[in-house]
């Protein structure tokens, strides 16, 4: 579980100008990000824009992804839904050649309960031939998976290694993080709070940030894992305009702007996602230019 340490990015998905996927511009992505020093990738999560992919494309892209990685970080494949029967068909179908996990955000937009939540990982745990990192995200789904419901299925499912937690909930985390079983991985989904959840036990991030920025995002968790917080604040601090940026009109709109104007690659988005104004590609510009 090891390989899940440190600073993982959930890359974006490069389009056409005529919305095609953009397989050059990915596969500049992924040696970017693994030239930068990230320690691992993830295909197709949110900010992927996973949602705007039908199942064809996506399987296209986990395998040009894995083939152009070949082993080299690991990688984490994002498979979620609100139909849990339909995600875990998802699941079974998954070529996991070159993958080393899943990750799967909590249903979104149906608001279950907490034992819904419980039923919908646990079918999923049941189903997946990889290891399964669960994604908190309420600001997007609708709902809060508990930190009584992630223990729970920490503790029933062993193949259940961790959570990618993006709550920005601190009475949760102190509950989570103080239950969890020893081994459970801990890892923040929410940029600017980064450096707080490792210092209460966080094994690292799952950036959007990092996509722009890999050296620096990754040598920031760096700093931070080795108890340097010292080196860290500065860095921390210096992210915060930048950070902010990348979600002012939307993510990944923010984080695809950087990309653009750092030529790795374009600013296209499929509906009902728009790239950001001008005048917040200005800042985001600008901060580049002061953190580069």
């Amino acid at each position: 579980m090891n390989r899940f340490y440190g600073t993982g990015v959930a890359m974006v998905t490069p389009f056409q100008t005529d919305g095609q996927v953009d397989y050059d511009a990915l596969k500049k992505l992924i040696n970017y990000l693994i030239d930068g020093g990230v320690d691992y990738l993830v295909s197709l999560g949110t900010t992927g824009e996973s949602a705007t992919l039908n199942k064809e494309e996506k399987k296209q892209v986990w395998a040009f992804t894995a083939e152009v990685v070949n082993r080299r970080v690991p990688l984490v494949a994002g498979i979620a839904g609100n139909n849990t029967h339909e995600t875990v068909a998802q699941i079974k179908a998954f070529d996991t050649t070159g993958y080393d996990a899943i990750l799967s955000a909590s249903p979104h937009y149906n608001k279950p309960t907490q034992d819904g939540i419980y039923q919908h990982y646990k079918a999923i745990a049941e189903a997946s031939p990889l290891p399964v990192i669960l994604y908190n995200v309420p600001s997007r789904t609708g709902s809060s998976v508990s930190a009584e419901t992630t223990v729970r299925l920490a503790k029933d499912f062993k193949n259940i290694i961790g959570i990618k937690e993006a709550s920005g909930n601190f009475e949760l985390l102190n509950q989570l993080m103080r239950d969890k079983p020893e081994d459970f991985l801990v890892i923040s989904g929410d940029d600017p709070i980064t450096l707080q959840m490792i210092a209460m036990g966080g094994v690292g991030l799952i950036s959007v940030v990092g996509n722009a920025l890999p050296a620096k995002v990754s040598g920031l968790v760096r700093s931070c894992l080795s108890g340097d917080f010292k080196t860290a604040q500065p860095v921390h601090y210096s992210l915060v305009e930048f950070t902010r940026l990348m979600f002012t009109e939307g993510s990944p709109a923010g984080i695809k702007s950087a990309l653009k104007q750092l030529n790795i690659c374009g600013d296209t988005l499929r509906l009902p996602l728009v790239p950001v104004s001008t005048a917040t590609a200005e800042k985001i510009g600008a901060e580049l230019q002061k953190l580069r």
